[in-house]
């Protein structure tokens, strides 16, 4: 492995190492000055080390809404179009929308912030997902709690209709509702 320098970047990406340098003129007495630099492969797979890494920072699928957390590394400018088999270069994907990126069509790169940003494969932006609320710890108790709040009575006849007072039937409703769920 060869490391590649990262000079003047506009962001630091939080897995670049700081590494010390040694003066010219000293070369056996290390100085303060600090340079960012990152690991770099010299081929197309990943090695064991930056792949862990990959998997420490993004923790499962970075495609928006997609809850995998394991997954394969992407490069986000390919290999074979000179990108480099970098930390900043790869982003983790689920072997489904690595599929999707690769044959359908979807498109990503990485923001100067280092965000990444997913595109349809006609140029259409796809929206962020908001991570998913939290459960507490008594759903019921909580659900409850709010409807008091709101006044609502919930019994076992709540669902039952005010004509002519008979069940509700489910299955009509749903043939109704969906044809196409017989």
């Amino acid at each position: 492995m060869a490391p590649a320098l990262l000079e003047r970047s506009s962001w630091s990406h939080p897995y670049t190492t700081w590494l010390p340098t040694q003066k010219p003129d000293e070369p056996s007495i290390p100085t303060t000055t600090w340079v960012r630099r990152e690991v770099d492969a010299r081929t197309r797979t990943i090695p064991p080390a930056l792949r862990r890494a990959l998997h420490h920072r993004d923790r499962g699928c970075r495609f928006p809404g997609c809850g995998v957390r394991f997954g394969q590394g992407h490069h986000i400018r390919h290999w074979a179009q000179g990108g480099p088999t970098t930390l900043s270069n790869l982003a983790l994907l689920c072997r489904r929308h690595h599929r999707a990126v690769h044959e359908e069509g979807y498109g990503l790169d990485r923001q100067p912030d280092g965000e990444l940003r997913f595109r349809r494969s006609s140029g259409q932006l796809l929206p962020e997902v908001p991570p998913p609320s939290e459960v507490p710890d008594d759903p019921v108790k909580v659900l409850r709690a709010r409807h008091e709040a709101e006044g609502l009575v919930l019994h076992a006849r709540t669902a039952t209709p005010g004509w002519l007072v008979e069940p509700l039937d489910v299955g009509w409703a749903i043939d109704v509702l969906h044809p196409l769920a017989r």
